[in-house]
């Protein structure tokens, strides 16, 4: 009887070892599977989620909340929202309302401080350039381009953070290893182009007020060839003027995603990328700010020509 009861509970003691090296086993194994599902298959992969957007809008099951999926971002829709662009440009935006407006109130006319230097040289860069192209008077030409010029030159100046940091950054925070998250507002195309849209609508706001409303339509319509070419007038100058708030938009949109997506094919040679990344960084230097200075430029322009009676 002892040798049996003995034996018995020898065999529940194997029993018990063998479900429990089962369980871990299992949990091993999933672990292991979690953990290879963070991880990008593919460069493609890896690629393509760095170019996903934090969307938030409404969902398959009727209520709104996170994208998860590219597809799940799709079927959102035209009311969906780039919160990672909305959220970084805002942030950006009041970081240079900031700084400027601190300065503003401290400024002396004793000896200035290094930020009042740069502030100053700032302004008197853009005020030139203003009294240079537009001949016009407004004075709201000028703060709109120095807005312009500081919040674009902000938001092309992330472009030089490494492509993994705020991205993980904000996994982190999340919690979630899948979550998209872009940080460069300007390789969104709906900045570019509610940028691109609103000096348009400037431009048709100025050329109705400067010329008024025949006067402006008089231009497309009368123009170059007189009144009896009006059709030719048309095909000539109605596909100009409309193509202004495109190319504004498309030229930093195209130049900021290029050099973003060249960034995240450099980041996927590993310890090798040093030796790409740092000389386009440098010219990417030059990117940054002359981007932002031609859609000033450009929009000081149109301005011009919507003040000047022809």
């Amino acid at each position: 009887m002892a040798e049996a009861a003995q034996a018995a509970e020898a065999a529940e003691a194997s029993a018990a070892d063998e479900a429990a090296l089962t369980t871990g086993t299992e949990a091993g194994e999933h672990g292991a599977d979690h953990a290879e599902a963070a991880q990008y298959a593919t460069g493609g992969e890896y690629i393509g989620h760095h170019l996903g957007f934090l969307t938030y809008g409404k969902l398959p099951d009727g209520h709104w909340g996170f994208a998860h999926t590219e597809e799940e971002a799709a079927d959102m829709g035209f009311w969906s929202v780039h919160v990672d662009t909305m959220a970084i440009s805002v942030i950006l935006g009041l970081f240079f309302l900031g700084v400027f407006l601190s300065v503003s109130r401290k400024v002396t006319s004793g000896v200035p401080g290094g930020l009042q230097n740069f502030v100053e040289l700032l302004v008197e860069f853009v005020q030139s350039n203003v009294n240079t192209t537009f001949h016009g008077k407004n004075d709201f030409i000028a703060p709109l381009a120095l807005t312009i010029f500081c919040w674009i030159f902000l938001m092309n100046l992330l472009d030089l953070v490494p492509v993994d940091l705020i991205p993980l950054a904000v996994q982190t925070a999340a919690q979630d290893p899948h979550i998209f998250f872009k940080a460069v507002p300007t390789t969104d195309v709906n900045i570019t182009a509610g940028l691109s849209i609103s000096v348009f609508l400037l431009i048709l706001y100025y050329s109705v007020k400067v010329k008024g409303l025949g006067g402006f339509l008089g231009e497309l319509a009368f123009q170059p060839f007189g009144k009896w070419a009006l059709p030719l007038n048309l095909v000539m100058e109605l596909p100009a003027f409309l193509a202004k708030p495109v190319s504004l938009a498309l030229r930093l949109f195209g130049n900021l995603f290029a050099g973003e997506v060249i960034f995240l094919i450099i980041a996927l040679l590993g310890y090798w990328q040093a030796f790409l990344h740092v000389p386009w960084a440098i010219f990417h230097l030059l990117v940054i700010p002359l981007q932002a200075y031609l859609f000033m430029m450009l929009t000081i322009v149109y301005l011009n020509q919507a003040h000047q009676h022809h």
